[in-house]
């Protein structure tokens, strides 16, 4: 029996190995080929791909279509199945891959028919622009057949690589409008089922300005307290208390200082982008060398997004540029009635399998397509859906000479918009909303009535955009918060504005000092002082010092806090969870209605905070549920609940000391493979890291989300800049790029802009 047994093991163990090192070559032969000598019949000239300890596509070509093409052929050797998710998730065809599970996401994605205007818009698309991305599509497309074997996800999912398409660098663009912009119809259904549930007065109390506001102008939108409604008794005895999803603040911070706050006379940039992580990142280090159409050398590095064949956020070494999400309003719902004419589209949706699909219609009316809720018809016009949402024109600034003509070309861009930061080598900085706006005047939180709706301007891009040129003071910021006047603010509305404490802090921070450098501005890239949390940890201290002995243990940590998002506070994560749960015990009763029509406060819970204080002050009855005797008791059962929570998921023997920010916080950034199959994790993860920084400090960091590149430049001190990004190039777990830089960006460490040794080089020979 031993001799069998033992037979039996070495056999297993045998299976196992050879299990394992077929998977092994298998990925090993998927790798791609970085050195050597490649041949194309798409190319006018011969180009170039290099690569540094980094990663960096560096691409050398005679002219931008022939870049075009390499930059392509780069994406695709390192990250092709990342771009096939994204093109798929804006279409709504990842069930292809992924099966049942994916088709609800699908379904809200086919709600926009992006795929179809994606093929309408190149179509469209003047020859120029048309030939870059079938040049792009090319190069992908050589770099996905020059690999002998699949990568790792197909032959996980038993799919292909489908051929890449102009219109899926469209989709790409598409993907970044249902991140950025995609909370923005559901803030405003939100607002329209509390307006119809609740009253006026309610939707009057949930969205009363912030107190905290810092618009370049230092224009203020007035704060004044608005009477707390009355709660009906029903609505407080039915209410389920649950967690209210925390929207993150996507969009990002950048800010500038012209010359004269500089040592050499050059205006300097800081621009870091908030995004969900996932591994690869999103974005891709690369410099491109070419010569224009006049004959000019263009020499420009940044990050592009594997997908689309143009430089997203860098620098030309004359100008610089940087990116936030704007959140102006561009999405409106229209309340129709049974009398619209609608028509009905079917879309079908595959499965994996040759015949396997489902087929989901969609109400389309001439509004825009349409959904039900509560009872009644609403049709959703947003710019996304037109016709100018989505060009190639960003790559213009590749060439710009100076602050003004980027400004000038901003409202060409056919993009999510954006609060565009510019900064050029003479010393001169601004800002400008960039991308696509539609021109109707009189955007609305709530469903307008057809009758309002502005059809024709909402046809049209808006081209009247306000912008600032080198303020006196010589400094410019933004972070996603309003950054118009508050004149302009009715005209072009909120799309969901983040809450304004981060903005300001950083404001301050600009005004702390006269002149900065690059390291200047990284410190305050990592800047994470709880400014905004020290009311609430004085309200909290005050709050348990009612019962101090009950509380002894808690309010040490809390007042040992160190008034920032640091490691190892235990003070800070008490303070911020209970925060968070007060206010969803609170707004309890609002959102158990909500649910019911499956709509959330979600997406304006940032709006709650002076809602939240004036409850705190008034005290009102209506809303205290009876089995409180006082707002105290109602305050501290929050607490107890919400420290209850985190002791369950953090500590094994309940211990406050256990609940460090450092571990509640940790930094995860985890592939989406690894998130199903776990055991995957230690091959395809990014290491776990302390936690650090969060939501209402210019360091933004929540466990997957954060900021997904930090960049830093004065235009023509290249050399000096930075550009720090979590995680590496490569999409392949065995590629040298995997997981290169990762560390500098965990350790708060910095990494250079510009391509440092070459270590690799592909020449790409055209074909005549």
């Amino acid at each position: 029996m031993t001799k069998i047994i033992k037979t039996l093991l070495i056999s297993t163990l045998s299976l196992i190995f050879i299990l394992l090192s077929t998977a092994y070559l298998g990925l090993h032969l998927s790798l791609p080929k970085l050195s050597g000598e490649f041949r194309s019949g798409h190319l006018f000239e011969s180009v170039t791909i290099e690569r540094d300890r980094l990663g960096t596509a560096v691409i050398h070509g005679q002219n931008r279509r022939d870049v075009a093409y390499a930059l392509g052929f780069a994406h695709g050797q390192d990250r092709f199945f990342q771009m096939d998710l994204l093109r798929r998730n804006s279409a709504g065809e990842l069930a292809e891959i992924f099966g049942e599970k994916a088709l609800n996401l699908d379904k809200s994605r086919r709600f926009h028919q992006l795929r179809k205007r994606a093929e309408n818009t190149v179509a469209k698309m003047e020859p120029k622009q048309k030939l870059l991305l079938q040049a792009y599509a090319n190069g992908v497309n050589a770099a996905v057949a020059e690999q002998s074997l699949s990568s790792f996800e197909y032959l996980l999912t038993g799919t292909s690589p489908q051929t890449w398409q102009p219109a899926d660098s469209l989709l790409v663009i598409y993907s970044m409008y249902l991140d950025l912009q995609g909370n923005t119809p559901k803030r405003d259904m939100a607002l329209t089922q509390i307006q119809r549930l609740y009253g006026e007065q309610m939707l009057a109390f949930v969205t009363q300005n912030s107190p905290y506001q810092a618009a370049l102008d230092a224009s203020l939108l007035p704060t004044e307290e608005v009477l707390t409604p009355e709660l009906e008794p029903q609505l407080l005895a039915t209410a389920l208390i649950s967690t209210i999803e925390e929207p993150l603040d996507i969009g990002s911070n950048n800010w500038a200082v012209t010359g004269a706050l500089t040592m050499s006379g050059r205006a300097m940039l800081s621009d870091d982008m908030h995004l969900s992580f996932a591994v690869p990142i999103i974005w891709y280090r690369a410099q491109l060398n070419y010569l224009s159409d006049s004959g000019d050398k263009v020499q420009v590095t940044g990050v592009s997004l594997p997908g689309a064949p143009a430089i997203v956020v860098g620098t030309n070494n004359r100008v610089a540029w940087g990116f936030t999400n704007a959140y102006i309003d561009t999405a409106d719902w229209i309340a129709i009635d049974d009398k619209e004419p609608l028509t009905t589209e079917i879309e079908e949706m595959k499965l994996p399998g040759a015949q396997s699909s489902v087929e989901f219609p969609i109400q389309l009316s001439q509004f825009g397509p349409v959904k039900h809720v509560n009872g009644q018809d609403y049709a959703l016009s947003w710019v996304a859906h037109r016709d100018y949402a989505v060009d190639m024109e960003l790559m213009g600034l590749e060439i710009i000479s100076s602050v003004q003509e980027g400004l000038a070309l901003a409202t060409t861009f056919g993009i999510p918009v954006q609060n565009l930061m510019l900064v050029d080598s003479e010393g001169n900085a601004g800002w400008k909303p960039a991308g696509a706006v539609p021109s109707r005047t009189n955007p609305a939180n709530v469903a307008q009535l057809p009758e309002t709706f502005q059809g024709a301007l909402w046809g049209i891009d808006e081209t009247e955009l306000p912008q600032v040129v080198n303020p006196q003071h010589g400094r410019l910021w933004s972070a996603n918060a309003r950054v118009i006047s508050a004149e302009q603010s009715s005209r072009f509305g909120d799309g969901g504005y983040a809450l304004g404490a981060r903005s300001q802090q950083i404001r301050d921070r600009l005004f702390e000092s006269e002149q900065f450098t690059e390291q200047d501005f990284y410190r305050l890239q990592l800047d994470n002082e709880a400014k905004f949390l020290t009311t609430w940890h004085d309200y909290l201290i005050n709050l348990l010092s009612l019962e101090p002995v009950r509380f002894a243990k808690d309010i040490q940590f809390i007042r040992d806090w160190q008034a920032c998002a640091c490691a190892d506070s235990v003070g800070y994560t008490l303070v911020r969870s209970f925060r968070a749960k007060l206010i969803d015990a609170s707004f309890a009763p609002i959102e158990t209605g909500l649910q019911q029509i499956n709509v959330s406060l979600s997406p304006v819970k940032r709006y709650l905070e002076p809602a939240m204080w004036q409850l705190l002050e008034d005290e009102p009855d209506s809303w205290l549920p009876e089995r409180y005797s006082s707002w105290d008791k109602f305050a501290i059962q929050a607490y107890v609940d919400s420290t209850e929570e985190l002791l369950g998921k953090h500590s094994d023997n309940a211990a406050l000391a256990d609940l460090n920010w450092g571990k509640v916080n940790a930094l995860k950034i985890q592939h989406p493979f690894s998130k199903q199959m776990p055991l995957l994790s230690f091959l395809l993860d990014m290491p776990t890291v302390t936690g650090f920084g969060d939501s209402f400090m210019p360091a933004v960091q929540r466990s997957s989300f954060g900021a997904s590149q930090r960049f830093i430049v004065q235009p023509g001190l290249e050399s000096q800049a930075i550009m720090v990004i979590p995680g590496g190039q490569s999409g392949h777990p065995l590629s040298d790029y995997y997981r290169a830089g990762f560390d500098e960006y965990a350790n708060h460490q910095s990494t250079p802009l510009l391509p440092s040794e070459i270590l690799h080089k592909i020449t790409i020979q055209a074909i005549h």
